[in-house]
């Protein structure tokens, strides 16, 4: 996977981000700038989304 993929569920266009995977990283950016604002391992990524599925996150979220 190369090109920028973007999840939007429940939300609006502009509050999503887009992920991609590059020279085996994970890539998150803000598509409004085009910024990268994490760069990160296919198995922190993998680990990260587990836990957001598991609800580890919720409390974040109003």
């Amino acid at each position: 996977m190369n090109d920028w993929q973007k999840a939007i569920l429940g939300g609006e266009a502009g509050d999503s981000l887009e992920v991609r995977t590059v020279d085996d990283m994970v890539e998150i950016r803000d598509p409004g700038t085009g910024d990268i604002i994490v760069r990160t391992t296919p198995r922190k990524w993998e680990a990260f989304l587990l836990g957001v599925k598991a609800g580890e996150f919720d409390h974040f979220v109003a």
